[in-house]
């Protein structure tokens, strides 16, 4: 193996450069949730459980210290399993509700019991939600009177409500028996969070115990370790949660926070102004973000009117930080730090990322494999396995990877192969330093903000419009967004559809985020000899100075 880059030429793959981390026995009975609180009660965490804040909702000011998280996460374990006797272990529980600091107590709480945790964006629409439900087939929801509305169905326990009297109830009071927690292996499924693919269905990814528990381990490693190693005491860091407790990132980084005694700050809806006094308030010392966050912070006004010299660390992810951005950032705030990483759904989060100042400076890279991972980079033609600095798909291996998607073989059997590599299906490279660029997606996804848009999704919706003939979406480049879904569209013959019209049809049978944002009208869409949308022509048409003409 290549030290410079983890390649090697025998196997053709890249092991990754950072030191082994020991995982517990896999034939060990043990849930994501007991491996949390033995770290967090470990004497290298060191806490006070009772005076060390977990939660805050900087919306409300609520607190929860550790002790009171447990005692909560513990009273509604006892009250389910009390008024749900039938409710066991691999059971899916459906969760919608926007972020509050009740949702990690539901979290933790139905883990350690064994059941299977579903969270869907609350954004989601109703036929959206009606195909997550479908796929999971969960027993039991947990939503608040905002959301349940949308649930698709009754579910055969019923749905809890979040902000409801009977839930308070759950968490403050416990049941008259005690919990009686069942033997989980580490490969029974955890969590399904849900990924869009390309073609516009939404798939539910399956993730196991023993997968959080390796993301877990390796993060925890890093964070103490490293520590150890430069000599360095670890002080009392506090996060500000700007991501939904739905999705991967934030999902992982929750159970992260808790594994480390580390304080989050959470709010229900995102606000620049708001984050940014929530961060001067709190003395915020880090916050996992995606590249548009980071370019507010790096150009409105408003950053300069906040104390943020607490802040050390971005940890940025959900598509690439351009370097103009990450400079202009680095200008303003010389002693925050941005360390970007690459993950998926698929892979539990993060699988590739930066380690301290020497990386960050890495400008357009997604960091080195994180520990106990493995990569190939496939020539998505030949299938030929190819060496640093060729371009190709990106496979990886590794404990953090899926279990699959539920309800769907075929895309499991088309993603996973047979010795357990995932196709991620990015087109990327590594560097003669075993850092990871990625290139582009052949899985086509638009990017917008940290959200996945599949364009297949949105051409379905598209040409079943009268007036249209054809039509096309791509990503368009965005400063703010990352990507915007641009629409090319043939109209029909006499038809006189305009952007707006069309605008508007589309917003109202999506979530917002996969809203169409641009529309040009073309006389026909470039295609294959088999049919397939030649994207990247209308790509190049739209980022130049051709695209007025079309």
């Amino acid at each position: 193996m290549d030290p410079k880059n983890g390649y090697c030429p025998d196997t053709k793959t890249f092991q990754s450069l950072r030191p082994s981390v020991p995982l517990p026995l896999s034939t060990e009975p043990l849930s994501i949730i007991q491996y949390t609180l033995s770290l967090l009660n470990s004497p290298t965490t060191g806490i006070n459980i009772s005076a060390t804040t977990f939660l805050v909702d900087s919306t409300t000011g609520l607190r929860l210290s550790y002790a009171d998280f447990l005692r909560q996460t513990q009273n509604l374990a006892s009250s389910l399993q009390a008024r749900y006797p039938f409710l066991s272990p691999n059971d899916v529980a459906f969760v919608l509700s926007p972020t509050s600091i009740h949702v990690p107590v539901v979290y933790f709480a139905l883990l350690s019991l064994g059941i299977v945790v579903s969270p869907a964006n609350p954004l989601s629409s109703s036929s959206e939600l009606t195909h997550m439900v479908q796929l999971c087939k969960p027993l039991i929801a947990f939503a608040t009177s905002s959301t349940a509305g949308k649930l698709p169905s009754s579910f055969p326990h019923g749905t809890i409500l979040l902000d409801s009297p009977e839930f308070l109830s759950m968490i403050q009071t416990p049941a008259s028996t005690s919990v009686s927690y069942p033997i989980i292996r580490q490969s029974d499924s955890a969590a399904i969070l849900y990924s869009s693919g390309t073609t516009g269905k939404v798939k539910g990814v399956e993730l196991t115990h023993r997968n959080l528990i390796a993301l877990t381990a390796g993060l925890y490693y890093n964070k103490f370790n490293n520590a150890a190693d430069e000599g360095e005491t670890t002080e009392q860091e506090v996060s500000f949660m700007t991501l939904p407790l739905f999705h991967v990132f934030g999902f992982f980084m929750l159970i992260r926070v808790a594994s480390m005694g580390e304080t989050v700050v959470m709010t229900e809806r995102f606000d620049f102004e708001k984050m940014l006094a929530a961060v001067e308030k709190y003395r915020v010392t880090y916050m996992p973000v995606s590249p548009p966050l980071v370019v507010a912070m790096a150009k409105s006004d408003l950053a300069l009117k906040y104390d943020l010299s607490s802040l050390k660390l971005l940890a940025c992810g959900g598509a690439p930080l351009g370097k103009e951005v990450a400079e202009r950032f680095k200008s303003r705030f010389p002693n925050v730090e941005i360390l970007q990483g690459y993950g998926l759904t698929e892979t539990t989060g993060g699988v590739t990322g930066m380690n301290g100042p020497d990386e960050s400076d890495r400008y357009g890279s997604a960091g080195r494999l994180a520990v106990n991972t493995e990569a190939k980079i496939v020539d998505p033609d030949s299938g030929e396995t190819l060496p640093p600095g060729q371009r190709g798909e990106l496979w990886l291996r590794g404990p953090t990877i899926m279990k699959g998607y539920v309800g769907d073989k075929q895309a499991t059997s088309a993603t996973l192969d047979s010795e357990g590599w995932l196709k991620t299906g990015d087109l990327c490279y590594f560097d003669a330093d075993g850092f990871l660029y990625v290139v582009d997606r052949l899985k086509e996804l638009i990017k917008y903000k940290a959200y996945q848009v599949p364009p297949a999704e949105l051409e379905h919706l598209l040409q079943s419009i009268p007036d249209v003939a054809d039509a096309a979406v791509i990503p368009y480049p965005d400063e703010e967004a990352g990507q915007i879904p641009m629409a090319y569209v043939v109209r029909r013959p006499g038809s006189t559809i305009n952007e707006s019209q069309i605008i508007d049809v589309i917003a109202k049978q999506v979530s917002p985020y996969k809203k169409i944002r641009r529309v040009a009208f073309i006389n026909s869409i470039p295609k294959s000899p088999a049919g397939k949308i030649l994207r990247r022509e209308l790509v190049n048409h739209a980022t130049s100075s051709a695209s007025a003409r079309l």
